[in-house]
């Protein structure tokens, strides 16, 4: 999520900021954007996306993160926060903020009107040099959609058609989710509320 600027400052300012934030904050190119919060159906989605996620990593080295872990790209300068991210085996965080984690598995983003443009487009082209990262999941909230880019044995990535039913595989992980797991529940927040 991106909206709302605060100006251009180095990383040591950036992540002495973000210490003492009652707010998220993402560094963008040297640039400050504080993250706007979500709708109760995007944190459902989340919620509901970290809990398979979840249950079917149980028995492996991986461990899912919901969305106030920072992730770091290096050799972009990136500071996020993902709606969910997936670590496995030896997990690294930053040298200079220990609250960063360099190498995910896997990345999910909750789309919204707002930030469905930087998430597909510049997020993802900072995403993808992240060396360890095999799945960039995009999730819609406006319809039943998931899409899943996978980064293939010879290191470009693919896109997997968009999956509205049934179950979506995420090669890097070895798994697959099913769609009424992702939005189970999430209907009720499509239903016109009483004025």
């Amino acid at each position: 999520m991106r909206p709302g600027s605060r100006g251009t400052v180095t990383e040591e300012e950036y992540l002495t900021l973000e210490r003492d934030a009652d707010v998220r904050h993402e560094l963008v190119g040297g640039e400050v954007l504080a993250m706007a919060g979500g709708s109760p159906k995007h944190a459902a989605i989340i919620l509901n996306v970290g809990a398979a996620l979840r249950a079917r990593l149980a028995t492996t080295d991986c461990v899912v993160f919901g969305s106030d872990l920072r992730v770091h790209v290096a050799t972009t300068g990136l500071y996020t926060y993902p709606d969910v991210a997936v670590g496995c085996g030896r997990l690294e965080f930053g040298p200079r903020d220990r609250d960063a984690l360099t190498n995910p598995i896997s990345l999910v983003e909750v789309l919204s009107p707002s930030t469905e443009s930087y998430d597909r487009g510049a997020k993802f082209a900072h995403y993808r040099r992240i060396p360890s990262l095999r799945d960039y999941v995009l999730v819609a909230q406006d319809e039943r959609r998931v899409e899943v880019f996978h980064r293939t044995s010879d290191g470009t990535w693919a896109i997997s058609d968009p999956v509205t039913a049934g179950t979506v595989a995420l090669p890097g992980l070895g798994i697959e989710l099913s769609v009424d797991e992702v939005y189970a529940k999430t209907e009720r927040f499509d239903e016109p509320t009483p004025g």
